[in-house]
């Protein structure tokens, strides 16, 4: 087998993994936190949402974190971006990437964004061209692609028609959602055979997360697969609001410990992203999920 010599970890930690988290997570700890975080090799961190507070009121604090934290060059900082509305608050605190996301299933996507998934292309049109306009890269999430926890199995169709729409609007890169950790890779395979004869492995990251503790086997076949791009949340932090019992994102210390151990580089530290991790894990008030983490506990016991 053949693996890569390289992956991009794309950070989702400080969005993903806590919009989710019922403890409230002090402004200036967020801060704090993704400055840690810059200086471990990330090259990409996506630092917050800017939906409306009433839906995700952990991020109630995006424009103050957005414009606080300390900017690393060569470091991407991305948020979340429902609406032009939110566009307007991104785009005013100087992100570098835009995120814009929707579902693979009707029901999760009416449940996620209070819209049909026809009604929300126009809305998500909007937001692409504006953000390329102000000379933005832009990244397309795809939700529920592997399972939806109110409809059951998604089609690789339905997923193609989303992509379709997605890339057709401008997007740079997109997201491939196993929202509710469902996904095997056996099925990841499958998809990933389908979709890559329509788009080009380059511009598809990989979105797992760890629910059913599949989550790193999902990565293995998707390196098999030629991909080199993961989302994931330090410490196994996340979690969807909309996605009942879905748990957090693939953990980025067990995915590099084991990146490492298969001698695929990064360019990230483990030492000091498990500072980061110890870091947070403190702030939250609870052990966190990683076994890398739960690893290290023991061996310091």
């Amino acid at each position: 087998m053949k693996w890569p010599e390289r992956v991009m970890i794309k950070e989702v930690g400080p969005r993903d993994g806590l919009q989710n988290e019922p403890v409230s997570i002090a402004t200036e700890d967020k801060i704090a936190w993704i400055n840690q975080l810059s200086k471990t090799g990330l090259a990409y961190i996506e630092i917050t949402s800017f939906v409306h507070p009433k839906w995700i009121p952990q991020l109630a604090d995006a424009f103050d974190v957005a414009t606080s934290i300390e900017r690393v060059p060569g470091v991407t900082y991305a948020a979340l971006v429902p609406n032009q509305k939110g566009l307007e608050k991104a785009l005013a605190s100087k992100i570098d990437e835009v995120s814009v996301f929707m579902s693979a299933s009707e029901t999760h996507n009416r449940k996620n964004i209070n819209k049909s998934i026809a009604e929300t292309f126009p809305v998500l049109a909007e937001v692409v061209r504006e953000a390329k306009a102000a000379q933005k890269t832009v990244r397309g999430y795809v939700s529920t692609v592997f399972g939806c926890p109110y409809e059951g199995a998604v089609s690789v169709e339905q997923v193609i028609r989303v992509a379709e729409k997605l890339f057709d609007m401008g997007i740079d890169e997109l997201s491939l959602g196993d929202t509710i950790g469902v996904a095997n890779p056996r099925q990841v395979e499958e998809v990933l055979g389908v979709l890559l004869k329509r788009f080009p492995k380059e511009k598809i990251a990989m979105h797992f997360h760890d629910t059913r503790g599949t989550a790193l086997a999902n990565v293995l076949m998707s390196l098999q697969m030629g991909m080199t791009t993961f989302d994931s949340s330090l410490g196994g932090l996340g979690g969807c609001p909309y996605a009942p019992g879905a748990s957090g994102n693939v953990a980025t210390d067990d995915l590099l410990y084991m990146l490492n151990g298969m001698n695929i580089s990064t360019g990230i530290d483990l030492e000091r992203l498990t500072e980061a991790a110890l870091f947070i894990q403190h702030k939250i008030g609870r052990a966190l999920n990683s076994h890398y983490l739960q690893a290290m506990a023991s061996c310091r016991a």
